[in-house]
């Protein structure tokens, strides 16, 4: 389960950071990539913080 979210967080990020570096470089428009940025900023934060908890060896998860 923990492979499956740390995949989907990977690509959430990918997808928020990749389509500036397109659009920059004019292989896309603004309006995909407000979309793909918006995807990828979803999909981060659904998965992310899942797995990304913290454990403390005494005391259980630190938050």
């Amino acid at each position: 389960m923990e492979y499956i979210l740390k995949t989907g967080s990977f690509i959430g990020l990918a997808l928020t950071v990749v389509p500036a570096f397109l659009v920059f470089a004019g292989e896309l428009t603004w309006d995909t990539h407000a979309v793909l940025m918006a995807i990828g900023a979803l999909l981060w934060f659904a998965t992310a913080p899942f797995w990304m908890v913290k454990e403390d060896a005494s005391h259980g998860p630190v938050e």
